[in-house]
């Protein structure tokens, strides 16, 4: 089936601001926060979303779109079911890639580094942070996995409402946690006329490691 309109003459001239090895921040984890504020200011959609991708051992990959939730001692900080598809990919094979997509500033970025799970204590105080409605939901839904109908899922988080009730504190599953991604690429892309973007990258061999700084052609 072919569709309606021709997907071919969908364009958009990106003119808005340039990226110079001269203006970038010496680390790009200041750089980044600096986007990241940039990004909040200009009420661009989902901010903070993006999408996390994975491999299995057999090769084969997945992405999907999750929430940034800290920015902290270089690394960056996501919570998911351990043992979700994602959660198995990262014990599996503990590397990922990150990208952020902000269009309303023409901007992306791409991180490629290490994974490692927070400890406990972070994501109990995370988990605690969460609406409680959410806190019901990561114990009721057993992610990745298939379920009969939304019913299943209903029925699941009522009868875990109806466990914790209304007011004492509801602990963390021991399912589900915290992410650390500790880079080692990171790359900024400006949009810019004619498609002759700007991309400037950071890579470190490992973590801990000196960042070196490169332009890449579009």
């Amino acid at each position: 089936m072919a569709l309606a309109l021709n997907l071919a003459d969908i364009r958009k001239s990106y003119t808005q601001q340039e990226l110079s090895e001269e203006r970038i921040a010496a680390n790009p984890l200041a750089q980044f926060e600096s986007w990241l504020q940039e990004a909040l200011a200009a009420q661009a959609a989902e901010p903070t979303a993006m999408i996390l991708s994975t491999v299995s051992t057999a090769g084969k990959p997945a992405a999907r779109v999750v929430l940034l939730k800290a920015l902290e001692e270089e690394q960056f900080v996501f919570f998911t079911n351990y043992e979700s598809r994602k959660g198995h990919e990262l014990q599996e094979s503990p590397f990922t890639a990150l990208t952020f997509f902000w269009p309303e500033l023409e901007r992306q970025v791409r991180i490629e580094g290490q994974v490692e799970q927070v400890n406990s204590e972070k994501s109990d105080a995370y988990f605690q942070s969460r609406p409680r409605g959410s806190q019901v939901g990561a114990w009721g839904s057993p992610q990745s996995k298939v379920v009969e109908n939304r019913q299943v899922l209903e029925k699941l988080t009522a009868s875990y409402t109806q466990k914790f009730g209304e007011e004492a504190p509801i602990p963390r599953p021991p399912h589900w946690g915290g992410y650390a991604v500790k880079p080692i690429y990171i790359e900024f892309w400006q949009g810019r006329p004619n498609r002759l973007h700007d991309r400037l990258v950071f890579q470190r061999e490992t973590p801990g490691h000196n960042w070196r700084l490169e332009r890449l052609a579009p």
